[in-house]
C-alpha cells in the first residue's frame, strides 16, 4: 500500500530523562507566517502514534488564515519512539514527563494541546502538575472516566491475536475491529486507518507498538470500578476546553461528558457524528470545529 503519511514534516528526535530516544513529527511553516499564534501539540492514544494526526496537523500547520506550527509526538514504546526495557515506564506519569521534555527539546514553553484517548489522559495530568505549559486543550474522547465496557473492548482486540499477512487483511482486521461503530468511514478511510496502526516490515503489516503495552491491560481488573481523574480535571477548568466526542463511543459516557460541561460552563462539545472511539480528527466536520476553537486563542 502507499505510503500518505510521508511528507509535510521534519522527522525530530529527543531523549528522554531516562535516556530513551524518542520522536516527533514537526510540521513547521515559516516563522513568518505564525508569528504571535501559539503551537499545537498532539499527544496520541494508548498504543496508536503520530501518524493519526498527520491529516488534520497538514491542515492547520497549512491553513491559509491562521497557520500555526503542529507538533505530533510517539510516546515511548510507539511508532518511531524507542520500546522501553522497563515495561512499568508504560505509565501516565512517565509518558507526562516525557512530553514535558519535548517541549523542552522544542523550545516550547506554551501550547495549545489536542490529546487522543490516553494523550488526554496524560493532558489531565499536565494541567494539574505543568499548567503553565497548557494554553487550550482539545481533548478526543475522553475525560476523567474511563468505562470499563470500553476499556474492555480495547483490551480484546489488541489481544485478540490475529496477525494480518498482507496489507488487504490489515484493512480487513481494522474494519472487523472498528466497523460497527465507525459507519461514516468509508473504504479510503479504512485503508489510510490500516496504515497509521501498522508498520511496513519486509511488505508485511505490523502492529507499530510494544507488545507488552496491550499486554499490560489484561492485569486490569475490570469487574472493579476505575479510578477517576476528577480532581485533575478541575486542574483543566482555568484553561479553554474542547471535548470531541466520537457518536458511537463506548469510552467516554454521555453521563460523563455532561458533567464535564457543568464543572466547565465554557467547554465546547463536539460530537463526531458515524464515529467510535477515538474520532479520526480530519474528518466530517471535526477540522471545522478545531479551527473555530483555534481562532480564539493567541
Amino acid at each position: 500500500m502507499p505510503d500518505t503519511y510521508a511528507s509535510g514534516f521534519q522527522e525530530r528526535f529527543y531523549t528522554s530523562p531516562d535516556g530513551l530516544t524518542l520522536y516527533a513529527r514537526d510540521y513547521r511553516p515559516d516563522e513568518t507566517v505564525t508569528t504571535g499564534r501559539l503551537p499545537v501539540i498532539c499527544l496520541p492514544g494508548l498504543t496508536r502514534n503520530t501518524r493519526d494526526f498527520h491529516r488534520l496537523a497538514l491542515l492547520l500547520s497549512q491553513d491559509t488564515t491562521a497557520p500555526r506550527r503542529v507538533i505530533a509526538l510517539d510516546s515511548r514504546g510507539r511508532g518511531n519512539s524507542a520500546w522501553d526495557e522497563k515495561k512499568a515506564n508504560y505509565n501516565l506519569t512517565t509518558e507526562a514527563r516525557d512530553v514535558v521534555t519535548a517541549c523542552a527539546a522544542f523550545d516550547i514553553e506554551r501550547a495549545i494541546f489536542i490529546g487522543t484517548s490516553r494523550g488526554g489522559l496524560i493532558l489531565h495530568l499536565l494541567a494539574a502538575t505543568r499548567p503553565d505549559l497548557l494554553e487550550a486543550v482539545i481533548l478526543n474522547d475522553i475525560g476523567p472516566v474511563v468505562e470499563a465496557e470500553g476499556l474492555a473492548r480495547i483490551r480484546d482486540y489488541l489481544n485478540c491475536g490475529r496477525r494480518p499477512t498482507d496489507w488487504g487483511e490489515a484493512v480487513d482486521i481494522v474494519r472487523g475491529n472498528h466497523g460497527a461503530s465507525f459507519t461514516a468511514l468509508a473504504e479510503h478511510d479504512w485503508r489510510e486507518m490500516a496504515l497509521a496502526l501498522y508498520r511496513d516490515i519486509g511488505g508485511r503489516p505490523v502492529a507499530d507498538f510494544d507488545p507488552a503495552i496491550a499486554e499490560a491491560l489484561k492485569s486490569v481488573d475490570l469487574s472493579q470500578p476505575l479510578p477517576d481523574l476528577w480532581g485533575q480535571f478541575e486542574s483543566l477548568s482555568q484553561f479553554p476546553l474542547m471535548v470531541i466526542r466520537g457518536e458511537n463511543t463506548p469510552l467516554l459516557s454521555n453521563e460523563t461528558a455532561d458533567e464535564m460541561a457543568c464543572r466547565h460552563p465554557g467547554l465546547v462539545l463536539h460530537t463526531a457524528e458515524g464515529q467510535g472511539h477515538a474520532p479520526l480528527l480530519h474528518h466530517g466536520g471535526i477540522p471545522t470545529a478545531i479551527r473555530a476553537f483555534l481562532a480564539y486563542r493567541r
